[in-house]
């Protein structure tokens, strides 16, 4: 709660950029998944995690459910970041397309997000997945409501 106190004080871009420096906790979700802020500009987030065989499903691959919070996650901090102090958001949509499994030998996978549009009621973004090669794991795309205080 301690994060999300700080939220409210904050502009986004400052939030996420005390976030990624270490003075603020991250979210919880975070170290359930290995997750970090690898950079944060206006508009624009890139997390990064190494899955390991704890994330497995019953099929020997990473979970897709890893995936689609990774990218939830760089989509959500990219609006995120384009808000002022106590202005939040929600997600409203989001779609993923997986395009090829993630597995413990993908290496580090990193999920970026950027801003389509923002407006004062509603963002849009969208976000890719990819391993440490370079090669495309999944695409998102979200509608934010923005929440007015």
């Amino acid at each position: 709660m301690r994060t999300a106190s700080a939220a409210r004080a904050m502009t986004g871009l400052e939030f996420l950029t005390a976030m990624a420096e270490g003075r603020i906790p991250p979210a919880p979700i975070s170290a359930h998944l290995g997750m970090r802020v690898v950079s944060v500009a206006e508009g624009a987030v890139h997390f990064a995690a190494t899955p390991d065989e704890s994330l497995y499903n019953p099929i020997g691959t990473v979970h897709g459910g890893v995936a689609a919070t990774m990218l939830d996650s760089a989509v959500g901090y990219a609006v995120h970041s384009t808000l002022p102090a106590g202005v939040g958001y929600t997600s409203v949509e989001l779609k993923i397309s997986f395009v090829r499994a993630v597995t413990a030998a993908s290496g580090e996978i990193h999920a970026r997000g950027r801003v389509v549009k923002t407006g004062s009621r509603v963002a849009f973004a969208e976000g890719d997945l990819r391993d440490a090669d370079g090669t495309l794991l999944a695409t998102a795309s979200t509608t934010c409501l923005v929440i007015q205080p």
